[in-house]
């Protein structure tokens, strides 16, 4: 109810409400309520909300994520990120051994030394990748799918600049060859500073400004493409980077995947009247 802290989280510009699962129970956030309070006109504004509570163990923190349209997600890289730093924040686990447990599966974590910000994650195996029946548009060189958590196509493109991302992006997300639940869409492309990528995030209907699982796919992506190594830097919307590493399997795929970014507290604040 109103008067609940929250805490406002930024993932290199992918930002999401965070609320302390202690004092606030998931039955009391409906879809309507979650949409209300992710506004960015009549809300606090977030690409998602998380809710944090102690996990099934000592040192496991379980991961609540609901996309802004109110519906769940299984898995948000850079709201991990972030929920890893906030979670040693609020003395559920310690700095150097974080342990999520997601819809996805159990995410190891940890605060990077060092900074005051960045977070680094140990994710699962990318095995499924495919070339889904999509045909290419113009300025597209190839479309690959990944599931890292969540569902991700991956276009290459000659310049990320010359997308135009709201169309395109939500044609991708809703084609039949990601159906029934769609998938965020990532477009990637080199640049003279490395390679950059744009996410057509499902769940916001929009661009954000940043993706981590979909900065996974994209590397997994590349690299069975034979288009790029391990690690790998992407360069996100918001101009901050997205470090990724592990093992390009020959047959494709990533094994043992780490993703590192920022996980950084904007502010707190209390909900009021009505949200």
């Amino acid at each position: 109810m109103s008067g609940e802290v929250f805490f406002k989280m930024s993932g290199s510009g992918n930002d999401f409400v965070f609320l302390d699962g202690r004092w606030t129970s998931p039955e009391g956030w409906t879809p309507d309520r979650i949409r209300r309070v992710c506004d960015r006109r009549n809300g606090v504004g977030g690409d998602g909300l998380v809710l944090l509570a102690p996990g099934s163990t000592s040192g496991r923190v379980r991961f609540r994520y609901f996309n802004s349209d109110g519906s769940r997600g299984a898995m948000c890289g850079n709201a991990a990120l972030c929920a890893t730093r906030l979670s040693v924040l609020l003395e559920l686990a310690p700095p150097d051994a974080v342990e999520l447990e997601t819809e996805a599966g159990v995410v190891y974590s940890r605060c990077v030394p060092g900074s005051d910000e960045r977070a680094e994650l140990e994710l699962p195996d990318v095995r499924e990748t495919r070339t889904p029946a999509v045909e290419l548009g113009p300025g597209e060189q190839r479309i690959g799918f990944a599931l890292v958590g969540v569902p991700h196509l991956v276009v290459l493109v000659d310049t990320i600049e010359s997308v135009n991302l709201p169309e395109r992006g939500r044609a991708l997300r809703f084609h039949p060859a990601v159906a029934p639940d769609g998938a965020n869409v990532n477009f990637v492309s080199r640049t003279d500073a490395g390679w950059a990528m744009r996410t057509y995030e499902r769940g916001v209907e929009a661009e954000t400004l940043a993706c981590g699982t979909g900065a996974v796919a994209c590397t997994t992506l590349l690299g069975g493409w034979g288009e790029a190594g391990v690690p790998l830097d992407m360069k996100t919307r918001s101009g901050r980077l997205l470090s990724v590493s592990g093992r390009l399997d020959v047959g494709g795929g990533l094994a043992s995947p780490t993703l590192s970014g920022e996980g950084r507290l904007a502010f707190k604040g209390v909900l009021g009247p009505g949200l």
